[in-house]
């Protein structure tokens, strides 16, 4: 039986729908798992994403294109295949696409994290006869602690950058990770300032009803004086760069599923790193994949070959799928 998804070389296809999935080429119909940029391309004529997804979506492809949005949990028909898009948990407005028609049952996971953490809507595993499940993070040496403990040494670090007479600069990917550490950071400490492209993120969600702490603006017009003892939000990119003069003295730190690897603090040159990855770590990746019950499962985004050959190990019919959403880059600012 031909395979209901299919790679090409335009993304992972499906041909009775006539659509694709997280396209890296434009195409005509895009059904897109989340908003991240190795997953969400421009030059589509048509997206697909769930609705919390859409105006972010909108804002990164500046108006280009036709983009709706969609609910969880809703099946809807393609050319006689159904599409239902089910919570994948890594951001705001992030699905997994389930494609069912033929006697297959297809699940593409995107990017996705299990831990629920009050922000995004919580990963739901769904059954399947094809899961295509990324690898990010697919290697036994990265295991996560509860987010809760993570947020208390980040509050901690900042109450200690606060004594001594200190900025704390927390960098985060500006979409996914700044939201979730605002959700997490004690504003009884101090005022959140926020780097344009953050604030810009952000004040999408808002608009969109989703509930944050007060942030203000980095801007020339702030007094050098005023963020002392406060904490600046910042992206990885600007880390080091000319633009960080302004808050000194200060203290840096990222948030991350890499800081989980040794050396990889020092090579992002910041005085601390904290293990807060969006994606799963080992023993979650195997627990999803698990529960859809799959005996075919892609392999994507990461360490594929490794990973790929442990499931193969496990009994599954596992095999890597070449596609284009990135590499394992601790440097990258996708995550």
């Amino acid at each position: 039986m031909k395979p209901l998804l299919q790679l090409s070389d335009k993304g992972i296809y499906c041909a009775l729908g006539d659509f694709f999935i997280d396209p890296w080429q434009p195409v005509k119909k895009a059904l897109i798992t989340h908003a991240h940029s190795d997953h969400l391309k421009a030059g589509h004529q048509f997206y697909l994403l769930h609705n919390n997804g859409v105006n972010i979506a909108k804002y990164r492809l500046n108006n280009i294109g036709k983009v709706e949005g969609i609910g969880f949990n809703q099946p809807i028909a393609i050319n006689g295949v159904e599409v239902t898009y089910f919570p994948a948990g890594h951001i705001i407005g992030s699905a997994q696409i389930r494609v069912a028609a033929n006697n297959q049952t297809w699940v593409v996971s995107g990017d996705y994290k299990t831990e629920p953490d009050g922000l995004t809507t919580p990963f739901e595993p769904v059954k399947c006869t094809h899961f295509v499940t990324e690898s990010t993070f697919g290697l036994p040496i990265f295991r996560w602690k509860a987010q809760q403990h993570i947020f208390q040494q980040i509050n901690n670090w900042w109450l200690e950058n606060k004594a001594q007479g200190k900025t704390t600069i927390l960098a985060g990917y500006a979409l996914g990770k700044a939201q979730r550490l605002l959700s997490g950071l004690n504003t009884n400490i101090g005022k959140i300032y926020t780097h344009g492209a953050i604030e810009n993120v952000v004040d999408i969600f808002r608009n969109s009803n989703f509930q944050f702490p007060d942030t203000i603006r980095v801007t020339p017009e702030i007094a050098k004086k005023d963020y002392v003892g406060n904490l600046v939000l910042t992206t990885p990119s600007s880390l080091n760069s000319s633009w960080m003069k302004k808050f000194q003295p200060y203290s840096t730190g990222i948030a991350s599923g890499w800081m989980n690897l040794r050396g990889a603090k020092r090579r992002r040159s910041v005085d601390r790193g904290f293990v807060l990855s969006d994606h799963c770590d080992w023993a979650q990746l195997n627990d999803s994949i698990k529960a859809t019950c799959a005996e075919f499962i892609y392999v994507t985004h990461g360490y594929t070959q490794i990973f790929t050959k442990w499931l193969n190990e496990q009994g599954y019919k596992a095999k890597v799928l070449e596609t284009e959403f990135g590499e394992v880059n601790e440097t990258e600012d996708v995550e």
